[in-house]
């Protein structure tokens, strides 16, 4: 049996999808198909192609092995399978975008009045225009996305938390399920297995996208206030419509920076962020985190999703396949990020107690990939670590 991703037609649909053409819809078949091929079917030459040709010459031309990743990945990038694999790998992404930004645009004045018709008037979308929009996420378009998170067609518009949305499932090749919720319904499954019983009051999600991943929590504390902050206002505008449609009317969608939280000390229950920490730069990552700190009361849950954090038991190879998207999918930060001791960071903010624990996404698996046998994608599968811990209560 063929192992390939389920059809674009398998996406659910919500009150803010943008609608497929069949063309858009194929296109975007044979990206799901094409990525997890470079993931799961040609990918694997990389590592022998390290092992068999680049690391033997490395040696015999430096009498040693590769020092770092960064020795590895200038070695790898002069080999020809992994320059044509790279090449594969990133024009899947920039045919992704294309594809995504065609769809949306074509719609873009329909999207835009379903918005507005979830969106106006209601309390629960609040945009503030002198949040600034940080120097080093304006510097580049995260993930080949033009405008990246901030970027308007016109003003006002939601088109790019609809390009970003309508994406994911070939990016991922499925792995996030219908609504591309797998890591928000991996949050809900983790808290009720670890806690059972927990009801938090407060919940806060940094750098919430079009909040994808926090929906799952409000529809599952549905007595909780949750705030979901960003500073990119056509992201909040289109997750807020996103998630009015759904139900999730006690989700509030709010412009702010996660490095300035307008929320008194002790507010939140819960402070979370979802593959956010490697889109900041290396002052603002500390700085994010020492604000939620602040927020958090005593006794409360700080929680991280990302990929895993670079160390010496980790080897270089996977440490380099790993990077690739710092180099090649405009993520910046993606390798001083993941090669930061997250930990310390966490207990130098304030929590000493720190965990990690591995994550997979929860997506229905009669129609998504079995998530126990994904195999990983290095950057885009839904297979994380939890950075986590408890606030101290004295």
């Amino acid at each position: 049996m063929t192992d390939v991703p389920p059809p674009y037609t398998a996406v659910a649909r919500h009150g803010m999808s943008p609608t497929p053409d069949h063309d858009e819809a194929a296109r975007f078949n044979f990206l799901a198909g094409f990525n997890k091929y470079l993931s799961a079917g040609i990918g694997g030459g990389n590592a022998r192609t390290y092992a068999t040709r680049v690391l033997p010459g490395f040696v015999a031309e430096h009498a040693r092995e590769p020092a770092d990743r960064f020795e590895i990945r200038r070695a790898m990038n002069r080999d020809p399978w992994h320059r044509f694999w790279s090449a594969c790998k990133r024009n899947s992404m920039e045919m992704r975008q294309h594809n995504g930004r065609q769809m949306v645009l074509r719609q873009l004045d329909e999207l835009d009045g379903r918005a507005a018709q979830y969106n106006a008037g209601r309390a629960t979308l609040v945009l503030d225009p002198a949040v600034e929009v940080p120097r080093y996420q304006r510097a580049v378009d995260i993930h080949c996305m033009p405008g990246s998170y901030h970027g308007e067609e016109r003003a006002g518009d939601v088109s790019a938390g609809a390009n970003y949305d309508c994406g994911i499932f070939a990016t991922t090749g499925g792995g996030l399920g219908a609504l591309n919720d797998g890591g928000g319904a991996a949050l809900v499954e983790w808290a009720r297995r670890e806690r059972p019983g927990w009801q938090p009051q407060r919940i806060l999600d940094i750098g919430a996208t079009v909040g994808h991943n926090i929906v799952p929590l409000a529809l599952a504390f549905p007595d909780a206030e949750i705030i979901a902050i960003d500073t990119a206002a056509p992201v909040l505008r289109y997750g807020h419509a996103r998630a009015q449609s759904l139900g999730a009317a006690n989700l509030r969608f709010v412009q702010m920076s996660g490095e300035a939280i307008g929320f008194p000390d002790g507010y939140f229950d819960w402070v979370q962020t979802t593959m956010f920490l490697h889109e900041l730069s290396g002052t603002a990552l500390p700085r994010v985190i020492a604000e939620g700190v602040r927020v958090l009361k005593p006794g409360g849950l700080m929680l991280h999703l990302e990929q895993p954090q670079y160390s010496d038991e980790m080897p270089l190879y996977e440490q380099f396949i790993r990077d690739w998207d710092a180099f090649n999918n405009n993520e910046p930060f993606w390798s001083a990020m993941h090669g930061l001791d997250l930990k310390k960071v966490m207990r130098d903010a304030g929590l000493p107690d720190v965990f990690v624990t591995g994550v997979r996404a929860v997506v229905d698996e009669s129609v998504f990939p079995d998530q126990s046998k994904q195999v990983e994608d290095h950057g885009r599968a839904a297979v994380w670590n939890a950075y986590g811990a408890w606030k101290p209560t004295a």
